[in-house]
């Protein structure tokens, strides 16, 4: 008698246990934008997985003027490159529907997704194009996107920029 009540609890705490560890998350809808890597749809708040833009109020650099005769000289200026993560995010998904699936929450309770617009693939559009680099710190799965932003020189690595994990640590 004891050894079935016994089976019968084990078997419900590992029930319970899968239970809460398989965390698998559909989020639909049009999105709010936060930021280069963040938006909510209906309340909750999402954080673009594998990939890190650069924050609102970081600033790169680019080049505005390059001199060549003899040397090569060059000129960079700066730009609001958490901005412009920003902006061209809102301008790819232009208030149309977005599915987000989660796989897991972060500390700060968001939904860490990969979300899509259509077939595409948010989150390496963003890398792909150089408004956000690979987190390596999580995850590899961007690392080829990063790679041809950086060799074609597409957004911010057209010129100079801090990491922005590395920014946010020193502001």
């Amino acid at each position: 008698m004891q050894k079935k009540i016994f089976y019968k609890i084990f078997i419900f705490f590992l029930f319970f246990f899968f239970q809460q560890n398989s965390f698998a998350s559909i989020i639909e809808g049009i999105p709010r934008i936060i930021d280069g890597d963040s938006l909510e749809i209906n309340n909750n708040k999402i954080r673009l997985f594998g990939v890190d833009a650069p924050e609102k109020k970081q600033i790169c650099k680019k080049p505005y003027l390059i001199i060549s005769f003899l040397i090569s000289l060059g000129f960079q200026k700066k730009y609001e490159c958490g901005l412009l993560a920003t902006k061209q995010l809102k301008k790819l998904i232009n208030n149309k529907t977005v599915k987000c699936i989660a796989e897991s929450k972060d500390r700060y309770n968001r939904y860490l997704s990969i979300c899509y617009l259509k077939n595409k693939d948010i989150n390496s559009w963003l890398v792909k194009n150089g408004y956000a680099i690979a987190y390596r710190r999580y995850s590899k799965k961007y690392v080829l996107e990063e790679q041809h932003a950086e060799k074609n020189k597409l957004g911010i690595w057209q010129g100079t920029f801090q990491n922005p994990e590395e920014w946010r640590k020193k502001n």
